[in-house]
């Protein structure tokens, strides 16, 4: 994976991660996430701009600039799902 984007950090900051992309195609577009991070999804027109897109979903949640909602504003509910 080439992911290397701009994160919002100096250089001395950034460090390298490798991660599992998954991908697939769907109705022609490339579909993917990286399977060591919840949440990490994209999509792209080619497996290449995916790649790109994909760094820049990972870079948005890993920078210090992500917010993710407060842990007492999360609701939960069992779910029964039947197949």
């Amino acid at each position: 994976m080439r992911a290397t984007r701009y994160t919002g950090r100096t250089v001395s900051e950034d460090m390298e991660r490798h991660v599992t992309l998954e991908y697939w195609i769907d109705d022609g577009w490339y579909v993917g996430r990286v399977k060591e991070m919840a949440g990490v999804f994209s999509q792209g027109a080619t497996l290449a701009e995916l790649e790109d897109n994909i760094a820049d979903a990972y870079g948005a949640i890993a920078s210090d600039s992500f917010d993710p909602v407060p842990a007492n504003e999360i609701h939960r509910k069992q779910l029964v799902l039947r197949s």
